[in-house]
């Protein structure tokens, strides 16, 4: 586990219950929420890999993903606000695609819907 992401909340974000239509913008409204150094889980079940390609040509490395659990019918990840990120290597982060867009203070991109 990421001992940086117990300092800060975890905010909870369940996609079961969003439709599916809406579900996409809902996590890209929830990511830009959140402040540098905060964390989203992300509740799911099945794995996202579209959302992930997508969260990682939107924001680059500024969002790292972290699984938690990753398992049939239970996909937990951790996605955490981590504003001028270096690139990252670790296969456990959305790998970069652009580190431009993010303001400071949070993520706050304003990127094609």
């Amino acid at each position: 586990m990421n001992t940086a992401t117990l300092s800060q909340p975890v905010h909870g974000f369940d996609a079961r219950g969003v439709a599916k239509r809406f579900r996409h913008a809902a996590i890209f409204g929830a990511l830009e929420s959140l402040e540098h150094g905060e964390t989203m889980r992300f509740v799911n079940d099945h794995d996202p890999l579209p959302l992930l390609q997508q969260i990682s040509q939107r924001y680059g490395n500024q969002i790292a993903a972290n699984y938690m659990a990753r398992e049939p019918g239970n996909i937990v990840i951790d996605f955490t606000v981590q504003i001028g990120a270096a690139e990252s290597s670790d296969a456990t982060t959305a790998p970069a695609a652009s580190a431009s867009g993010c303001g400071s203070g949070g993520c706050g991109c304003s990127g094609s819907r």
